[in-house]
């Protein structure tokens, strides 16, 4: 996925928090999604956020700690932001093709957190050498996916 560079004023982020704007559509930039996590820098500093909506524009916060930092509304920062986690490109041909074929399951993987992203992964690819097993980790992994279930249960 392609990085995004940008300079930009921060903004009150109401409750002691900044907003920092996004200048461009995630969905259009790298792929469609229901929620974007993102990682990068801000000013060099390593960050991780959620793009949402605030006051009617994209962007994302940043909790009070970065005002401690020296950081305040209407200070320039830059930023270079990039999805995180393991995107639906970077998966194995068997398991994007399950994905693929169940929409609500997709979107709901898209929307997740790279740590829950990655233990499904993780789990999936446990069974080097038992393509058997694979495709039934892979059908119950679509399954709890479809039911909107971020984890295996008991893990």
């Amino acid at each position: 996925m392609q990085e995004q560079h940008y300079t930009t004023d921060s903004r009150p982020g109401g409750r002691g928090r900044l907003f920092v704007p996004v200048p461009f559509d995630p969905d259009q930039v790298w792929t469609p999604k229901p929620v974007h996590h993102v990682t990068g820098t801000l000013n060099g500093m390593g960050i991780r956020a959620v793009i949402v909506e605030h006051a009617g524009q994209r962007g994302f916060l940043l909790g009070p700690a970065w005002l401690r930092c020296g950081l305040e509304p209407g200070t320039q920062v830059s930023v270079v932001l990039t999805p995180e986690g393991p995107q639906r490109a970077d998966l194995a041909e068997d398991l994007a093709a399950a994905l693929e074929a169940s929409p609500a399951a997709a979107a709901f993987f898209d929307s997740l957190a790279q740590f829950y992203r990655r233990a499904y992964l993780r789990w999936i690819d446990a069974t080097k050498g038992r393509p058997e097993v694979r495709a039934q980790r892979i059908a119950e992994v679509v399954a709890l996916l479809q039911a909107g279930i971020k984890q295996r249960p008991g893990t």
